[in-house]
């Protein structure tokens, strides 16, 4: 009886994790739709900056980093599912993985931006208050955006960290998986931002 009440209390334990992970989530989506908007707004203000100030991104460098994102969802996916299953071992070797493909991405990000910094673009730097308005705004919304879902994406790693080390300890497995669930969720939203993302300061050209 003890039991049945002990397995019960944790259901709804992590019912109630999953609740609040969608909750944060959808915060989460109020404050990017309005970044979209205010993009989408300057965007038709200032479209032929806008196209100028896209010339500068590297669109292989962009997709490239697109694909390493799409790939550790496929790898937390897979995480998730293993450890359902209690495949610990496979569950850690996902993780593990996600976890590497974010650093991955999270370094090319920061190459990239040092690329640009390197070349005195960056918000209020004299080369850049030299260009067009709209190129100006361009790459304001960029460092802005980028540097938000770095934030994002490093938190994640965290996150799939925590509960690396919870599955390694045994404190996370089959029927007990909410804390990834949630570090999912959360790398899948990461994942969408950027899906978003990517066009907008890629490909406007």
């Amino acid at each position: 009886m003890t039991a049945v009440a002990g397995a019960g209390a944790q259901a709804h334990g992590e019912g109630g994790a999953k609740l609040g992970m969608w909750l944060f989530l959808l915060t989460e989506l109020l404050f990017f739709s309005g970044a979209f908007l205010l993009y989408a707004v300057f965007r038709a203000r200032y479209a032929a900056g806008f196209h100028a100030a896209a010339a500068d991104e590297s669109t292989a460098i962009g997709t490239a980093n697109t694909l390493v994102l799409l790939t550790s969802s496929l790898c937390m996916a897979l995480a998730i599912a293993a450890l359902r299953q209690g495949r610990v071992r496979a569950s850690l070797l996902g993780q593990g993985a996600t976890m590497l493909l974010g650093l991955v991405f999270l370094a090319v990000k920061a190459t990239e931006w040092a690329g640009k910094i390197g070349r005195g673009l960056y918000p209020d730097s004299p080369v850049l208050l030299r260009r067009e308005h709209g190129e100006v705004l361009f790459f304001g919304l960029y460092y802005v955006l980028t540097g938000i879902h770095a934030v994002h994406v490093a938190i994640g790693i965290g996150v799939i960290a925590a509960a690396f080390l919870l599955t390694a300890r045994g404190r996370l497995g089959p029927g007990r998986y909410a804390l990834l669930e949630n570090a999912g969720l959360f790398w899948h939203f990461v994942d969408v931002v950027w899906i978003y993302l990517f066009p907008l300061f890629y490909l406007v050209t």
